[in-house]
């Protein structure tokens, strides 16, 4: 099981640094940025990564969320926030989070964890992109962390947790096999009465991450479509 962390829009080189530095610590071999505002090689993001400052050189920036997502089979939001919008997913403590993936996602899947700004969080669009959220319990009166910290204390329930897995062994599904799954679901609906396709599909997309199909159900499905 790969994990994938994606930092949308950091502010401060300093959480950059700590950032990279914690991943280093917990195994992640690669960094994924979105729209940094921070100077990744500043001499501060630098100094900050200690040890792991090939994982800042060697990241890789992406001008869109959606694009950083689109080989995550799963996608965990972050938010110091608990809300009960109901387009949103789900919101888990990091361990229950850790928990779940392991029971639905098999040893070869991408966990995409997003991690939001040092300022502002990641927004209501951006966590409605996401299939389940993590909320870390602490204090009700501060109940805000520091990227960096909220980042170690995810990477550690991973860890901790060892992605323990049960012995079923599934076909790992291609992406071009996804890709026909959802070109004829979007064929599928482009004539019919539907007054926010967009919504649709986004749903569907969702599903399909949510649900693991295994090579013969999105043959399946395909066949069925046509």
């Amino acid at each position: 099981m790969e994990l994938k962390l994606i930092v949308v829009d950091p502010k401060y080189q300093l959480n950059v640094g700590y950032i990279a530095r914690v991943s280093k610590n917990f195994g992640i071999k690669k960094l994924y940025f979105v729209k940094p505002r921070a100077n990744l090689n500043g001499k501060k993001a630098i100094m900050y990564s200690k040890h792991a400052r090939e994982l800042i050189e060697n990241a890789r920036i992406y001008n869109k969320l959606e694009e950083a997502l689109e080989d995550c089979d799963v996608l965990i939001g972050t938010t110091g926030i608990y809300r009960t919008n109901p387009k949103m997913g789900d919101f888990y403590t990091p361990e229950e989070a850790v928990k779940y993936v392991s029971k639905k996602f098999n040893n070869d899947s991408t966990i995409g964890i997003v991690i939001g700004r040092d300022d502002k969080g990641l927004n209501a669009k951006e966590l409605e992109l996401c299939d389940i959220n993590i909320n870390i319990n602490a204090n009700p009166e501060y109940p805000v962390l520091n990227i960096s910290h909220s980042v170690a204390i995810i990477l550690y329930e991973f860890k901790k947790y060892s992605f323990i897995r049960t012995n079923i062994v599934r076909e790992k599904v291609k992406n071009d096999e996804v890709s026909m799954l959802l070109s004829s679901f979007d064929k599928l609906i482009k004539n019919k009465k539907i007054r926010d396709k967009g919504s649709v599909k986004k749903v569907f997309r969702k599903m399909l991450r949510k649900s693991q199909l295994d090579k013969h159900d999105i043959h399946s499905m395909i066949s069925a479509f046509k």
